[in-house]
């Protein structure tokens, strides 16, 4: 007879292992506790029905999924779907860079030079990778995005009036960054083990 708890498991290690997750990272994505995830990978305890939706929707994969067993080309093709996802993401942020290089060569065959259309698609790219990243990727990943962004929105501000030497501009990047690094610091309390976590 096959045993749920050594499917669970399996499936667990894998999909994290392969998204490269800690089991405190996996964890924190649930809001349990990194003891919680360990107990399910020794085939200790199994999570339960709410737990397996929320690990469906961290991994992109089925409840089904979690509950079956799989073969080496089932996990390959779900490894290659996430994948995938990466590279979506990719091909409208080359896509607006490819846009702006296209905007700026016409204009400089007219005669004009406009090096600003770089510095605007900037923080539009990076916009778009920090949707993206939300929607399919890691959110700590984001941490660096918004980051760059900030940073980016005061370099175009600063450039764009230039004239006006407003480089104190960049002093409010300051607060800026601290406000970004403290929001991902905050995160839901990891539930306490014990009975909740089987």
């Amino acid at each position: 007879m096959v045993d749920l708890k050594d499917i669970v498991s399996k499936n667990i290690i894998y999909l994290r292992t392969n998204n490269k997750m800690t089991q405190l990272e996996l964890g924190r994505e649930l809001s349990y506790s990194d003891k919680a995830v360990s107990k399910w990978e020794r085939r200790e305890a199994i999570p339960d029905a709410y737990v397996l939706v929320k690990l469906s929707s961290v991994f992109n994969v089925t409840v089904d999924y979690l509950l079956s067993e799989h073969s080496e080309k089932e996990l390959k093709a779900v490894t290659r779907h996430r994948v995938d996802h990466h590279v979506i993401s990719l091909i409208p942020f080359f896509g607006l860079w490819t846009l702006a290089v296209f905007i700026f060569a016409i204009l400089w065959v007219l005669g004009s030079t406009e090096y600003l259309i770089f510095v605007y698609t900037l923080p539009i790219s990076l916009t778009l990778m920090i949707v993206f990243t939300a929607i399919w990727g890691k959110r700590k990943t984001n941490i660096f995005y918004i980051s760059f962004l900030v940073w980016s929105v005061l370099a175009a501000v600063y450039l764009t009036f230039l004239q006006y030497n407003w480089w104190l501009l960049f002093v409010v990047g300051i607060p800026a960054q601290v406000l970004v690094l403290l929001s991902f610091k905050v995160r839901k309390k990891p539930k306490k083990t014990g009975l909740s976590e089987s």
